[in-house]
């Protein structure tokens, strides 16, 4: 796999061959840990596990381990442990943000309510807590703890700003690190650690997961200017108040009376279409976009740097690959 493909060309897919036997593995351990003999739970579990997503990562897990030193049992359920704790939050999320869709299907709330959801959140939330403590995988615990500390620091955070509309890019960088690119971190982390690397390995790993994060999230904040292909409306940040960094710079280098203007908008309830647009055409014109754009490429160059201190592998180039396809994804 050449490490740097052609912009558009590159597919999940490409980064699955890589370890495509071993992603066996790991959904043996996942099928494994979720198979309930309880009507309604296994009902609902089956109809949520038939939507899958891309298992970005679980493939990163086994990626990591592989470029590590080589993938182990450990590592398999590692990337379930992982896939448990990412589908926990997403159940979670619905619930939060009254999503009546995931990825193209009917919510777990939409279809059975919001109680049925939390417990299914916290369904898979407890068997991978149980498959850890099965196996004695105390540090992986602990990685995937402190990561889902983390997640729900910043998305309290995120709440509290966007109620006092007070975020500037410090903030901004604080929210995402903790909401999104701590998970992508422990990803790394664990791959690292279930292929016994030593602690130079560990500390470039999650460090190359957080940049990876950082890249990942700023990407979904630039979907909201008009990409329509991604599973969540157009603008739905702004419904939400949510000021993200391509809007933030855009603000930090207007004139005191287009800001004034543009916060009173933001500021409104339901926004129209127009609304919408003003704002667009706002961060495009000051530069928002522009910026955002060359802070996430820098984010992936420093991921892509810090796997240099690992031998040349074909595993090693998928992550390099990796990175760059968060750049150039379309959802």
């Amino acid at each position: 796999m050449a490490e740097n493909p052609k912009e558009g060309a590159i597919k999940v897919g490409d980064f699955q061959s890589v370890v495509a036997d071993d992603l066996k593995g790991f959904s043996r351990h996942f099928k494994e840990a979720v198979r309930v003999e309880h009507g309604l739970l296994n009902l609902v579990l089956r109809y949520f596990l038939r939507q899958k997503g891309k298992r970005i990562r679980p493939l990163l897990v086994l990626l990591t381990a592989k470029t590590c030193g080589g993938i182990q049992e450990r590592s398999y359920r590692a990337a379930a442990l992982v896939e448990l704790l990412h589908t926990a939050t997403l159940v979670h999320d619905d619930v939060v943000d009254e999503s009546e869709k995931r990825r193209g299907a009917f919510s777990i709330n939409a279809l059975w309510g919001n109680k049925v959801a939390v417990l299914l959140g916290d369904y898979f939330l407890s068997r991978g807590l149980l498959l850890a403590l099965e196996h004695d995988d105390y540090d992986l615990l602990r990685v995937l703890s402190n990561a889902v500390k983390r997640m729900s620091e910043g998305e309290l955070r995120q709440v509290q700003r966007a109620r006092s509309m007070d975020v500037d890019e410090q903030s901004y960088y604080k929210i995402i690190s903790d909401k999104t690119a701590s998970l992508l971190s422990a990803c790394t982390r664990c791959g690292a650690l279930s292929a016994d690397a030593d602690e130079e390995s560990l500390k470039a790993m999650g460090e190359y997961g957080e940049q990876l994060g950082l890249a990942f999230q700023i990407r979904d904040d630039l979907f909201d200017f008009g990409a329509q292909e991604v599973g969540k409306p157009v603008g739905a940040d702004f419904q939400k108040k949510l000021v993200t960094l391509p809007l933030i710079h855009a603000l930090e280098a207007a004139a005191p009376p287009e800001r004034k203007r543009i916060m009173k908008i933001i500021r409104r309830g339901r926004k129209s279409k127009e609304h919408q647009q003003i704002i667009y055409e706002f961060v495009e014109s000051t530069g928002g976009l522009a910026y955002a754009q060359k802070r996430m490429e820098d984010h992936v160059q420093s991921a892509q740097s810090l796997l240099e201190v690992f031998p040349d592998s074909e595993a090693r180039r998928a992550m390099h690959a990796l990175s760059h396809y968060v750049v150039v994804r379309k959802k």
